[in-house]
């Protein structure tokens, strides 16, 4: 018997809907907690080309949700260790591991050649530098995030609105997993949720997940979803996001970390770019700063 045959058989799928998965070429970014079942459902499925990216190396606090990696895996690189345990998984499926950090500058140089890619880093500067680059290339992104005991998925461009369409701005409070917590089971449950819609975007599906936007709370043991299709896209003086590579002499460069008193006036056209570690800070300066100023703002995450 195959091994897609319990998939070959669904309404949708077919012979030539498992070629079109085996023929697929995917970016994933992120190979952590969203990347522990998201990954082992792309590879069992059939999708014929992963290309990886994580520059972080396995830790043993991660395993209480990261469960690709196993003890003896502490301390080596998780793009290549769950490569590695993928391609045990399935071995039709190409799997090209990168230890390197995605950024807006090398993003073009990842994304050149993939079908769709899917955003499993769980940061929002990566998230909202994919959904800039897709929203202008056209590839369909799959998002998802998680906090504590909630999450959300969605997709994303790809003829869909972007992630900005329904993100304008960022919420008043955030945290990583570090700061706030997490539990295992929700993002298990959203990375596979994350995966449907990948596998459902590869498929054709109608409907699409283009345009959908799932949210699961499993403190209050609820799940909502909404359609976005026609929501309008916010003004550009949404802060975009930049490498420091990506900072020109042109610039005006505002480093929070020096916490100045007073911003500069920039010159008639000139971008003001903000600076901070992990670029909330700056994202909420430079959303200011618009708001008083027509000079084309951005930001920079240094620890991004």
């Amino acid at each position: 018997m195959s091994r897609y045959a319990r998939q070959i058989c669904l309404a949708g799928v077919g012979p030539e809907g498992q070629a079109r998965l085996g023929a697929a070429r995917v970016l994933v970014v992120g190979a952590g907690g969203l990347g522990a079942t998201l990954l082992p459902q792309l590879v069992g499925a059939g999708v014929g080309f992963i290309r990886l990216l994580d520059p972080d190396l396995v830790e043993e606090s991660n395993l209480q949700r990261q469960t690709l990696f196993r003890m003896s895996d502490l301390g080596q690189p998780k793009a290549q260790i769950a490569a590695d345990a993928l391609t045990g998984l399935n071995p039709d499926v190409t799997l090209e591991a990168h230890v390197a950090r995605l950024t807006p500058a090398n993003l073009p140089h990842w994304s050149r050649d993939v079908d769709l890619i899917v955003d499993a880093a769980d940061s929002f500067a990566t998230s909202y530098a994919l959904s800039d680059h897709c929203h202008q290339s056209g590839q369909p992104l799959i998002s998802a995030s998680v906090t504590g005991r909630q999450g959300y998925v969605g997709g994303f461009c790809g003829g869909a609105p972007s992630l900005r369409a329904v993100f304008p701005d960022l919420p008043d409070v955030m945290g990583s997993c570090s700061e706030t917590g997490v539990m295992g089971p929700v993002v298990a449950n959203i990375s596979a949720l994350q995966a449907q819609m990948v596998l459902a975007v590869l498929l054709g599906q109608d409907p699409t997940p283009l345009g959908q936007f799932l949210s699961l709370d499993l403190m209050g043991w609820r799940v909502n979803g909404f359609r976005f299709d026609s929501a309008p896209e916010p003004p550009r003086a949404s802060p975009a996001v930049l490498a420091l590579e990506q900072i020109t002499p042109d610039d005006l460069v505002i480093d929070l970390r020096d916490t100045p008193d007073v911003v500069p006036t920039p010159d008639p056209g000139q971008r003001v770019v903000f600076v901070c570690a992990s670029g909330l800070r700056a994202w909420r300066a430079a959303r200011g700063f618009a708001e008083t100023s027509e000079a084309h703002v951005a930001i920079v995450g240094v620890g991004t």
